[in-house]
């Protein structure tokens, strides 16, 4: 054989061989750690297990990683029995708040004020900062002339979040035996709660809700479901962003305008322009870095202002729980989201994950599974 057809077919069969082990290489880092795919996920689960505060979310160590299934992105948990209970970090949450407080007050920001704007004025959007809206007479009737959390604290608060987690988990009694309790986007409770409770204190409204929820109000029928929502809140705190994106402001208009005409017994609270970019910039020195934080997260920020030990329920973002059956993404409906997109504005397993170190070092309880007094 000629020697140089001899070093040809050597060279090409040798870069053949480094080839198919690259492509090995980069399909196993595509399953097991790349960004955005299941690498992400397993990391914020399997490191739930630390020999801190480990009880109630314990993973058990394995030489053998899990997984992520690329066609239904299946991840394959290890459980033990947690050997500790959580224990409530005190110096910790005190260090947390006074670092928050250097971004935001959640007694100030918790709501734009009456004194601060008057009917007329025009507002930029936080998000859409070309756009812009007027201050109507409704909202601005309806603005508090203090804040709602003036000089308010409280023991133990309950952040509720509306992960299929939920379901059966029988938190429902551990939830409203804490002194405050908020929850997001005007989620049901009355047939769920065993599992997610009955008491309020505080509930956000995202104008979309109007309309994914309550059907636009387009019918008397879906007005009085949503008249009978607002009148069960009965004297809570109403947190309505009005003033963050272009496209909610007609819904805004009708919730007000209900609210009003009905006397409805709420306490409504409008955030204010800054917050939003507050809590972000919180976070983003803490090296978190989402892009726009989701409700759940906005909450805990705020409620470390007013609660000393922080309780939070329903925050789960992965389609199957620790013992791999299926999690809705709602408790209480059958849509379907993905929790994280390069298009999306939240980052939903990031979140997870800060919020999972939080629970390790003992800031807050992180609830994923069954209640102790569930039965």
């Amino acid at each position: 054989m000629n020697p140089d057809f001899r070093s040809w077919v050597l060279a090409t069969v040798t870069l053949l061989v480094v080839f198919f082990i690259l492509a090995d290489i980069s399909e196993l880092e595509e399953e097991i750690g790349s960004p955005g795919g299941g690498g992400t996920i397993r990391s914020a689960v399997e490191s739930l297990h630390s020999k801190s505060n480990r009880g109630d979310l314990a993973i058990n160590e394995s030489s053998s990683p899990a997984i992520t299934d690329r066609n239904n992105d299946n991840l394959k948990y290890h459980i033990k029995p947690s050997p500790t209970k959580w224990r409530h970090n005190q110096t910790l949450s005190l260090k947390i708040r006074k670092q928050i407080l250097h971004f935001l007050d959640a007694e100030r920001d918790i709501s734009v004020l009456k004194g601060t704007l008057k009917p007329g004025d025009i507002i930029h959007y936080v998000f859409d900062r070309d756009s812009t809206m007027n201050i109507s007479k409704n909202l601005y009737e309806l603005l508090p002339r203090t804040s709602p959390l003036k000089n308010k604290h409280f023991k133990t608060c309950a952040i509720v979040g509306n992960s299929g987690i939920l379901l059966n988990s029988g938190c429902g009694k551990e939830i409203d035996s804490h002194d405050f309790v908020i929850r997001c986007n005007l989620a049901p409770v009355e047939e769920y709660a065993r599992d997610v409770g009955m008491k309020t204190h505080l509930v956000t409204m995202n104008p979309s809700v109007v309309q994914r929820a309550f059907e636009d109000l387009v019918n008397d029928t879906w007005k009085d479901k949503f008249l009978q929502r607002l009148k069960s809140l009965n004297e809570s705190i109403l947190w309505i962003p009005a003033f963050m994106a272009k496209g909610g402001e007609e819904r805004v208009e009708w919730v007000n305008d209900l609210i009003i005409k009905h006397h409805i017994n709420v306490h409504t609270a409008y955030p204010s322009l800054r917050l939003l970019h507050a809590v972000r910039g919180y976070w983003l020195t803490n090296k978190v870095h989402i892009k726009r934080p989701t409700t759940g997260l906005l909450m805990y920020t705020l409620a470390t202002r007013f609660c000393n030990r922080i309780y939070l329920y329903g925050f789960w973002p992965f389609p199957r729980d620790l013992h791999q059956n299926p999690v809705k993404y709602h408790y209480y409906d059958s849509l379907k989201y993905g929790y994280t997109s390069q298009a999306g504005p939240h980052a939903m397993p990031l979140e997870f994950k800060a919020l999972k170190n939080l629970h390790l070092q003992g800031a807050l309880k992180l609830n994923v599974g069954e209640c102790e007094e569930a039965t």
